[in-house]
């Protein structure tokens, strides 16, 4: 006679396997939405919060740092924004494919430390110790070289996925 638990064991391990994908595919889908809800939340405070200094620039008279650090408040957005965006691909596909979505957060995270470093070194230039300032500001003006390259990068990196892009993909 032959055995038949070895079958039994095989059954009752693919419906284990079964099982436990499925499981974890519904608290990875939970997951997901909840960090999707965490984003646009936070998406929605940074939004309302650039309104806000924009607004105070205007009522100030200030609008120059006004609208600078609003400005600095909407590439957050812009990166909230993008993440969320390959979170929800990431949930509707059921896998991560996209490259290039974390590529723009990186090129939006890139040109917001430009900006914010171009408003330090203007303060820097203004400051009571010379040589310290002198020092800071070649500093910033480094930082200020690296990332003009890593935005560089990023732009090429993004260029060669949209070239390499088969013509019927999104």
């Amino acid at each position: 006679m032959i055995s038949s638990e070895p079958v039994e064991l095989e059954k009752i391990d693919g419906k284990l396997r079964a099982g436990s994908s499925k499981n974890l595919y519904l608290l990875e889908a939970v997951l997901y939405v909840g960090v999707g809800i965490l984003l646009s939340a936070a998406g929605i405070v940074a939004l309302f919060e650039a309104g806000a200094l924009l607004w105070r620039g205007i009522a100030n008279q200030a609008i120059g740092t006004g609208s600078l650090q609003a400005l600095d408040q909407l590439l957050v957005v812009l990166m909230l924004v993008e993440i969320l965006h390959t979170v929800r691909i990431s949930v509707s596909s059921k896998e991560l494919i996209l490259a290039e979505p974390f590529l723009i957060v990186g090129l939006i995270a890139s040109i917001r430390r430009v900006l914010v470093i171009t408003l330090e070194a203007a303060k820097l230039t203004g400051g009571d110790g010379a040589v310290e300032g002198a020092i800071a500001f070649r500093n910033a003006m480094i930082e200020l070289g690296l990332l003009g390259a890593l935005v560089l990068v990023f732009v090429v990196s993004i260029y060669i996925l949209h070239r390499a892009r088969p013509r019927n993909a999104l």
